[in-house]
């Protein structure tokens, strides 16, 4: 198990704790929206308005599939564990954290985001809802439930990176 995702819901951390996360591990740090950004030359919102959603997933589960073989960290997309084939690549190629934030936390850093596409074309009511019917799958696919609410940055980071050290210790 070379690398380390980072899941869940749009705005509960996954891009801050990963970039603190690499520098508390030593593991190179990815962003997969920002990966797949750079491959294709188009932001996430020129890619869902030219080419659908469908296709942006399908350009998530090819970034697992063929992604570099390392240590890493990376902080996956919120909808990435909503296919199975996604689920099963990350369970068997690294270890799953899953950031579970309130979503009252989640909507207060998300609310005023352009670069969302999902933020823009939905309302509160419509965003919650789809919070609550990812949140089965992200326990799902996770080895470990991190909870966020009223803890800092730095005390997520360490415990992650302690879960880490403990597995990568044999290897």
């Amino acid at each position: 198990m070379k690398k380390v995702y980072l899941i869940g819901f749009m705005g509960c951390g996954k891009s801050a704790i990963g970039k603190r996360l690499s520098f508390a591990t030593k593991m190179p740090y990815y962003d997969m929206d920002h990966e797949i950004e750079k491959k294709m030359g188009m932001t996430i919102s020129e890619i869902f308005s030219t080419y659908g959603e469908e296709a942006f997933r399908e350009m998530e589960t090819e970034f697992l599939r063929t992604f570099r073989n390392e240590y890493c960290i990376i902080a996956t997309g919120g909808g990435v564990p909503m296919r199975k084939e996604n689920r099963e690549i990350m369970r068997r190629t690294g270890l799953v954290f899953f950031l579970n934030a309130p979503f009252r936390d989640v909507w207060r850093r998300i609310a005023t985001l352009k670069k969302r596409p999902i933020v823009q074309a939905s309302t509160r009511a419509q965003l919650e809802k789809l919070f609550y019917v990812r949140k089965p799958l992200y326990m799902y696919s996770a080895h470990f439930k991190v909870e966020t609410e009223k803890r800092s940055i730095h005390d997520i980071t360490d415990y992650i990176a302690f879960q880490i050290n403990r597995f990568k210790g044999g290897n």
